[in-house]
Parts: C-alpha cells; structure tokens; sequence
C-alpha cells in the first residue's frame, strides 16, 4: 500500500465502522434493535487494517463482535443495518441479527455467538480451499477470552498438522467479558509465545495502528500463500464500550478507559495523515461528512424496510 487513495480509504473504513456502532447503540436504546449488542468501538484498526489485505477468494470468519469486520469486508451498509432491525431485507432476512451476520458473496463466512465456536469451521473452510487449489486462505478472528476453550486448542493443532491456509488472529482486548486476562490465564497477557507450541509463526501487533496492523497481516498471508502453513497474529487492542449495551462495566476503572481512549485510532490516524502531508483536513471532513449521511441512509433504510413474514421461519433451515 503506497498511494495516498488507500491511506485515506483505511481512514474512510475505520469512520464508518465507528459511526456505524454509534447508530447501533442509540438504536438499540429505542429498542429498534434487540437482543444482545455487542459493539466493536475501539478496535477498528484491527479490523480494517487486517481484512484490508485480502483478495476476493478469501475467507472473514468473525465471533460475535462482527459489525466491523463485515463492514470491513465490504457487506452492503443498508443490508447490515436492516439484519440488526431483523427486518427482510437484511443479510440474512432478518433472522441472524447481531451476532450472526453473513455475506457468502463477499466471502465473509459469518459471526458466531459461540466462544472460540468459529475456530473449526475457519479450519474447515480453510481445508477447502486447500483440497480444491482456490489459492484463497481463511482468516479466523477470535478474541482473548476463547483462548481457554478446547477447542481452540485443538484446531491450532490440526491446523499445524495439515499446513492449512489460515490465518489466525487474536483480538486481544484484554477482557473476556467482564474478567481481566490477568485473573484467569497464567503466564501474563501475551499468547503469540505459546503458539511455538505448535510450530505456527506468531508475531504481536499493535491493534491501534491501522498500518501495523495492515503491515504484519501482509507478511503472515504473503506466507500462507507461499504454502508455509498457518500463521497467528495477535493484536493489543482495546473495547472502550462494555462486553454488551447492557454492561455497566463495573469490572474495570475509567482511568483505563481514558488511557486507552488517548490511542484511539479515529482520533489518531487522521492526525498522522495530516502531518505526514497525506490528507488535508478538508479531505477528513468530506469524508467524515459522507460516512455521516451513508450511516443515516442505513439507519432510514431499516427502518422502513418490512419485517420477515411468519412463512419464513422454517426456511433456510438446514434440518
């Protein structure tokens, strides 16, 4: 990535994630959206920058926190929104919601509400791609707190064994839920080490830095193209809403909030633009005012669009 146009797109991307989680959150207060919400505010660097470098033929498997990476992979704005109403028109008519978005044209193979759930279908997917030569490779998102499943585990290891095309990448926001990594994992807050364990290549990111980010996914998939196997990318980022809307966050002090708020690439990114002469601020706020007016077209879109009728509650239902 070199030319002015993509930096300024990561910047466009980033905003639009942001912006798009705000509308979410004031909906879910109206109760246009129900359920349970879970927002990705804070760790649109990680997101945009990772899913930035992939082709066409490739795979986005996502866990529950998922608006951002489908965004990020390009699922049309209205049809995201109008899953989150659960009206017809949404990406899944209505009946994914939240945490289940997908967008098999895009080739983003879904969110999955089940912790660490996703982990066996990327590899599956990934498996896939590698029987049948697709040249494509799978890149699974998790968070910190599925590390301590099984599961996760296991497909780390299978995926070693068959030199699967996938990239595995760790979100790491440092809380499962409400619990601080520090209070449940033994040996501190960093997993890359442990992935020597299994002979998969890992390196440590900064999850702020949307070039970083960008940078070190850009190595791991020239690498798993190359037929090298699975690589792990873990990324230090940060939520700065709670797990879910309806978390009051009682677990953690403001303070770390406010530390982590100062890094907030929405804030930081344009800034470094513009002393790097990339952008000029009037460019930053078209671009603001453009994301503004996609966001506010979504938000009408879903609100006007029908509700699933009752006839389609058992279709799309594999058994």
């Amino acid at each position: 990535m070199t030319g002015k146009v993509d930096r300024l797109d990561l910047f466009r991307q980033m905003y639009l994630v942001r912006q798009f989680e705000i509308a979410c959150g004031e909906n879910y207060s109206k109760g246009l959206i129900r359920g349970f919400l879970h927002l990705y505010t804070g760790q649109e660097a990680t997101g945009v920058g990772a899913i930035s470098t992939l082709g066409d033929n490739d795979y986005v498997v996502s866990h529950y926190r998922d608006h951002g990476h489908a965004l990020a992979r390009g699922v049309d704005v209205n049809r995201l929104m109008a899953e989150l109403f659960g009206r017809a028109t949404g990406t899944s008519k209505g009946k994914g919601g939240s945490m289940h978005i997908f967008d098999v044209a895009k080739g983003f193979m879904g969110g999955h509400a089940i912790v660490a759930g996703q982990l066996p279908l990327a590899a599956g997917l990934a498996l896939a791609q590698q029987y049948n030569k697709t040249d494509g490779l799978t890149i699974c998102f998790f968070g910190d707190g599925a590390t301590n499943q099984g599961i996760y585990h296991e497909t780390m290891n299978l995926a070693a064994v068959w030199k699967l095309p996938i990239l595995f990448f760790l979100e790491n926001n440092m809380y499962g839920m409400g619990t601080s990594i520090e209070r449940v994992r033994a040996g501190g807050i960093d997993f890359y080490p442990g992935m020597a364990t299994y002979e998969i290549p890992a390196a440590e990111v900064d999850g702020m830095d949307v070039l970083a980010v960008r940078e070190a996914t850009e190595l791991a998939v020239a690498r798993i193209r190359n037929g090298e196997g699975p690589q792990f990318i873990e990324a230090k980022t940060f939520r700065f809403v709670g797990h879910s809307l309806a978390d009051g966050q009682k677990y953690r002090g403001q303070e770390e909030v406010k530390e982590w708020e100062r890094r907030d690439p929405i804030n930081v990114y344009p800034t470094r633009l513009l002393e790097m002469g990339i952008a000029k601020s009037d460019q930053i706020d078209q671009i603001k005012t453009e994301v503004d007016e996609v966001v506010a077209k979504a938000v009408e879109f879903a609100e006007q669009s029908p509700e699933p009728e009752l006839s389609e509650i058992h279709n799309d239902v594999l058994a």
